[in-house]
């Protein structure tokens, strides 16, 4: 088990892990060694999870949430695997554990009155200073 908080851990069934190879610097290394890994997370797998914490992950996921329910996520910043792993490791985590914090509820408040009426006055100034543009008439 992998712990996210003091509630909730991961279950090592429901994560795997593929090595691939690396774009970017790394001279010969790169196209010799699978060092970059891709981190798969079924959601809906062993872990044990509250409905409601798995919705906002799904939601978190965007993009690397696949149909079939898997979270992807790809680490190749490094040049070790081993750093690799623990870096998708780390974000899977901080994911989850992000999806664990309830948003608080807006609270609905009313607009004050003297905002309200402030408002109105400048709407009303406004209406008098473009209402004294306009042509001047000779009152002969």
């Amino acid at each position: 088990m992998i712990p996210v908080t003091a509630s909730l851990a991961l279950d090592e069934r429901d994560l795997e892990e593929r090595f691939i190879r690396a774009s970017g610097p790394g001279g010969q290394n790169v196209n010799k060694v699978s060092t970059a890994v891709e981190l798969r997370f079924n959601v809906n797998g062993h872990t044990e999870m509250a409905d409601d914490v798995r919705a906002r992950l799904e939601r978190l996921a965007g993009r690397r949430l696949t149909l079939e329910g898997e979270i992807v996520i790809r680490a190749d910043e490094h040049r070790t695997q081993d750093r690799n792993r623990s870096e998708a490791l780390a974000r899977l985590v901080d994911l989850v554990e992000r999806a664990t914090h309830r948003p608080k509820p807006r609270v609905k408040t009313k607009v004050p009155r003297a905002v309200k009426q402030k408002r109105l006055d400048g709407k009303s100034r406004r209406g008098d200073v473009k209402s004294k543009r306009g042509k001047v008439r000779d009152h002969d």
